[in-house]
């Protein structure tokens, strides 16, 4: 019997901050429906994510991926950068 792991979840969020060495905030959002009134809410989630070559900036949008516990908080890695800020 082969074990196989799972695949590791990946999230695309845009990141608001960089202060740190080697590490990012990166803000996710999802559309929700009200289950009631059927209006569309915003939510958001913020992880914390490696980033090994400090080259992510404000604004940009990335490719982040599930990783092993790194650090208290960060769980994820910047595995690309999708769009530079302006």
């Amino acid at each position: 019997m082969e074990k196989t792991r799972g695949t590791k979840r990946q999230v695309v969020g845009t990141i608001v901050s960089n202060k740190m060495d080697k590490t990012v905030v990166v803000v996710s959002e999802r559309l929700v429906k009200h289950p009631l009134y059927k209006k569309f809410i915003r939510r958001q989630h913020k992880y914390v994510a490696h980033d090994t070559a400090n080259a992510c900036g404000i604004g940009d949008r990335v490719l982040i991926t599930e990783s092993r516990p790194l650090s208290k908080t960060k769980r994820w890695r910047v595995s690309r950068i999708i769009e530079k800020a302006v």
